[in-house]
């Protein structure tokens, strides 16, 4: 406790942990104020989401590269996992959907970028391992195809109606990515290992939390984002609303802004030591997790916490960015070479899909 004390008060990010009783109390008292209810949610879940990193490190640390490395890799996106199983048992498909193009594009792009930008503001040129970034970017192109391939077939018009055979296709595709994501964990911790050392140089000699408050503090973060998001997902249609907000826009942009602020502030600050390979890694790292990972766990949740199975049928402007976020990522990271120009060219792409988006909702949702 002392040790979670401490690393409270030297970490300004995690003074914003008052906001999770506060939004637990607002909750219970004024359970109609949507709006201040989804404002105070957001604020909650980014404190919470920088802890459950911290503990996730800890935890992995004292467990050894295999299974650290698989932890990292589980729970990397645990506070977009419970936000979308919390949605997905209110039958806000939309928004669940949403979530995970824009975690998708917002980490290929959005994080990337401001990466590059980060670090190219303080050297004039970094490099990084062009090998590593290629694995990562061609990870990410397969799972992205993957994920999309029901949308591209969906409009056919001898498809029945009942959307059957594209619940079959999608379980299908989802069965296919859970086993290429236990491939890639064998590639990048066991026969390959090799070639992602480069992304954890530097690391070794941090002091990490002892094991018993890494696990308490895991279960205990992972019980309250489960609470939180719960009043987050209520709450939201309502916000949207009032904010004139899109169920697309807040799932794109906003959930996933906030689920990755404990992984932005890590690449951000990797960037900042010159240490882009980390940074890279953990940007596209992330992407393909929630391709790879999220997108089907949640496929094959929904059969069981869903009111009806759902399908990995995006719309039509989902598909665009993704595919768009996916290949420019990869002809980015293709040189090895950056500078600060890059990131700001990638951070105003990611500025254009956001304020299209907010503009114009897709067909539904205006």
């Amino acid at each position: 406790m002392q040790t979670l004390l401490k690393e409270i008060r030297n970490t300004p990010l995690l003074w914003m942990l008052a906001f999770v009783p506060i939004v637990l109390v607002a909750e219970a008292a004024a359970p109609h104020s949507h709006t201040l209810l989804f404002v105070l949610a957001v604020l909650a879940i980014v404190p919470l989401a920088a802890l459950l990193s911290h503990a996730t490190e800890a935890v992995a640390a004292k467990t050894g590269d295999a299974v650290g490395g698989l932890l990292n890799a589980t729970l990397g996106n645990l506070t977009e996992l419970i936000i979308a199983i919390t949605a997905l048992r209110a039958g806000q498909y939309m928004l669940v959907k949403a979530s995970i193009a824009g975690a998708i594009v917002t980490n290929a792009v959005f994080m990337l970028g401001a990466c590059l930008l980060v670090g190219g503001l303080r050297y004039h040129v970094q490099e990084y391992n062009r090998a590593g970034a290629r694995l990562s970017s061609g990870l990410l192109l397969m799972a992205t195809v993957a994920l999309l391939a029901p949308s591209a077939v969906a409009d056919i018009e001898h498809l029945p109606q009942g959307g059957g055979i594209l619940n079959k296709l999608s379980l299908g595709i989802s069965v296919l990515l859970i086993i290429a994501y236990g491939l890639g964990l064998l590639f990048s911790l066991r026969t390959h290992k090799e070639l992602f050392a480069s992304a954890d140089h530097g690391d070794d000699k941090e002091a990490h939390w002892p094991i018993g408050t890494a696990i308490g503090t895991l279960l205990v973060v992972t019980v309250l984002v489960a609470l939180v998001s719960e009043i987050f997902v209520e709450s939201v249609q309502k916000a949207a609303e009032t904010f004139g907000m899109s169920p697309a826009f807040v799932g794109f942009i906003v959930v996933s802004l906030v689920g990755a602020a404990a992984e932005f502030a890590v690449a951000f600050a990797a960037a900042r030591k010159d240490r882009l390979d980390m940074a890279v890694s953990i940007a596209l790292g992330s992407a393909s997790q929630i391709a790879l990972f999220v997108a089907p766990a949640l496929v094959l949740l929904s059969y069981v916490v869903g009111p009806k199975p759902m399908d990995l049928q995006f719309w039509p402007g989902a598909v665009t960015m993704v595919m768009i976020a996916t290949v420019t990522s990869a002809f980015i990271t293709a040189s090895g070479r950056s500078a600060w120009f890059v990131g700001a060219l990638m951070i105003f792409i990611y500025a254009v899909f956001a304020l299209t988006l907010y503009v114009i909702p897709p067909a539904g949702q205006g």
